[in-house]
This record gives C-alpha cells, structure tokens and sequence, in this order.
C-alpha cells in the first residue's frame, strides 16, 4: 500500500458542483469528504449518523429547530444523528465532512440533491 499525502485545496480545484460530496479517504469505516456549498440545502436528518462540518473557506450556517448556527472558516460543528438541519452557504464555502461510509448527504430525504453513488478524487 502506498501511503500519500492529500492537498485539499487542488482537491477542491477539480470539481465546480455544489451539494455533491467527494470522497478524499476512508479510515475505521469513515469517509473523509469534501464539498462546496452554496444556496440552499434541504432540512433533513440522519437516523443512525453523526455528522461533522468543518469549514475550510467561506461561510456555512446550519439551521436547526430552534436556532441557527454560523460558522466560519476553521470552525466545524457536529450535528447528533437524528437532530434535523439545513445547511445553506449565500456565497461558495469548502467544507471538509467527516462520517460514516453508510451517510447519504440528504439523510431521510431523497430529491434532486441526494447524491447515492460519491466520487473518489
């Protein structure tokens, strides 16, 4: 096995879409993805995993029931599994996910932004 290191930002150079998570590595049965946010995303929640949101650049808010949380560059939050949220981003964020290979990116809904099949760059 060859061991190599990662550059996140030429990763995040090879793709232009938004919502849709790469795969960048796996370890212990977890994935290490990263996306670009922006606009809107949709409430939704995940029934058996947490989730980790660690913001490389930009700004991502993430909405829950009762308030909504800001995050900047350098700051991540981990939403419980089953906790309802909507992440949405009004200008492109990089956000570097965390979680479980089984983690669908629109938990226990399924519409135009699920991504099923992620691509490993």
């Amino acid at each position: 096995m060859e061991i190599e290191k990662v550059n996140i930002n030429q990763k995040f150079q090879e793709f232009r879409d938004y919502w849709s998570p790469k795969v960048l590595g796996e370890l212990n049965h977890q994935q290490v993805k990263i996306a670009k946010f922006k606009g809107e995303f949709v409430m939704h929640h995940h029934k058996e995993e947490d989730e980790f949101f660690y913001v490389i650049s930009g700004e991502l808010y993430i909405e829950l029931k009762h308030k909504t949380l800001y995050l900047n560059s350098g700051e991540f939050v981990i939403i419980p599994k089953g906790i309802d949220h909507k992440p949405y981003a009004p200008k492109e964020a990089h956000v570097m996910l965390f979680e479980p290979s089984s983690t669908l990116n629109t938990g226990n809904v399924d519409n135009h932004l699920t991504v099923s099949d992620l691509n490993k760059i």
